[in-house]
């Protein structure tokens, strides 16, 4: 190892070392308490009221640690702490925005890591050669306006943004509003373009799922992101009488919807050792009356995998099943999203490893799992435009997007830790 590399090493372990767990869990209270709710869980969605003055505390927090403040044309804010020299930075973070009823941890966690992880350096008095930014991205969770994933996925291409803009809320105001509300809530912050250069991306968040729990590991090196295509079925028959029309001669459009969807669960039971996910998760009935035959039918698909070939054969699947079904109706299809599976570089991976073996071991937590993520992380697109990876921590029971959302101060604390690491050491490359 050079001494440059020993250097660079030191100053990693040493980030790590000072990252302090009852500051973090101090900055999770207050940021929850924006859209803080009785049952422990927090309604933040994206841009309301409620968000605007979390997005203040963050900036009010992140010029406390010495950092510059900049905003970007779809209201992602960037926190950043000059690095010795013009090179790209590093990036960092997640998202503070949450579901209509989501946790404290969601995205806030990665966010809050990040300012931790400068407070962490700030401490220890260390310089980076590239600059650190943590960055809170706009409307991760797509429940207020869709789809998801605004803000990163307009960073790496501005050309989606001028669409996002015209997309509407329940209340019928523009996503494109809503940001400029932002925008204006924040003219005292620094404007910058989307697309700015970034030399690497790592992005901390809890795993909303049970792997990690399962495996009683207090780290998650997240290898890549599961592909995904999301699907519409419509089963078109004949509205009817409930009492009048005998069964025999009914175009029953529940009853086709039903049967298919009977056999696209066997199928993904079928297909479990390949780790295929099948969700049924939208139905609208039509005319929706308790005393008429349903007329019309229709229900999303939500089907993912690691392995993208599987659900290239589920496709085949579903288009022959439905060609093959018999009934009175019609039943089609159609495919309005997919996205192929996300692998994160092994380089990145072998980073990060080295960065949970230490915080685990100085814990006494055992080794990282690996694993891939089943849901969509902001990471998503940072892996489409610079070398960007995850860490996980464990959630108890899997649980997320719910009031119940939680993880041990101790597992919070090493994924800081993990983070801290990595993020100094590529900030010294």
């Amino acid at each position: 190892m050079t001494q440059q590399a020993q250097a660079a090493t030191s100053a990693a372990e040493n980030a790590q070392d000072h990252v302090n767990s009852n500051r973090l869990q101090d900055a999770i209270a207050a940021l929850a308490a924006f859209g803080g709710r009785d049952d422990g869980g927090v309604a933040r969605e994206t841009l309301t009221a409620i968000d605007l003055e979390a997005r203040r505390h963050l900036i009010t927090s992140a010029r406390a640690l010495g950092c510059e403040v900049e905003i970007d044309d779809c209201a992602n804010l960037f926190f950043r702490r000059p690095g010795t020299t013009d090179l790209p930075p590093v990036l960092t973070g997640s998202h503070a925005d949450t579901q209509p009823v989501g946790g404290k941890l969601d995205g806030a966690y990665g966010v809050l890591a990040g300012l931790e992880v400068i407070a962490a350096l700030n401490d220890a008095g260390i310089q980076t050669q590239r600059a650190i930014e943590v960055v809170a991205w706009t409307n991760e969770e797509g429940s207020r306006f869709g789809p998801g994933a605004m803000g990163s996925s307009a960073f790496v291409d501005p050309s989606r943004l001028a669409a996002y803009r015209e997309v509407k809320d329940a209340d019928n105001i523009t996503f494109g509003a809503a940001v400029d509300t932002a925008l204006q809530a924040a003219a005292d912050v620094k404007h910058r373009g989307l697309r700015q250069p970034i030399a690497s991306c790592v992005e901390l968040h809890i795993e909303q799922g049970p792997v990690l729990e399962r495996a009683n590991a207090a780290l998650g090196v997240v290898t890549g992101i599961q592909s995904v295509r999301w699907y519409r079925v419509d089963c078109v028959g004949m509205a009817g009488h409930a009492g009048t029309t005998p069964m025999d001669e009914r175009a029953d459009a529940m009853k086709a919807a039903v049967a298919l969807a009977q056999q696209l669960y066997t199928y993904a039971a079928a297909e479990a050792a390949h780790n295929l996910r099948l969700t049924l998760g939208r139905w609208q009935v039509g005319p929706n009356s308790v005393n008429t035959i349903p007329g019309n039918v229709e229900f999303t698909i939500d089907v993912r995998c690691v392995d993208a070939a599987v659900l290239e054969r589920f496709e085949q699947f579903l288009t022959q099943t439905i060609a093959a079904h018999q009934w009175r109706g019609k039943t089609g299809f159609e495919c309005f999203f997919s996205r192929p599976p996300t692998i994160f570089p092994q380089d990145m991976l072998s980073l990060i490893e080295k960065a949970c073996v230490r915080a685990g071991s100085l814990a006494k937590r055992g080794e990282p799992q690996h694993l891939t993520s089943g849901a969509f992380h902001d990471a998503m697109y940072l892996a489409e435009y610079c070398p960007t990876a995850m860490i996980f921590v464990p959630s108890k029971g899997g649980i997320s997007h719910n009031a119940a959302e939680e993880t041990a101060p101790e597992d919070l604390y090493l994924g800081v830790q993990a983070l801290a690491y990595t993020v100094v050491e590529l900030a010294n490359r």
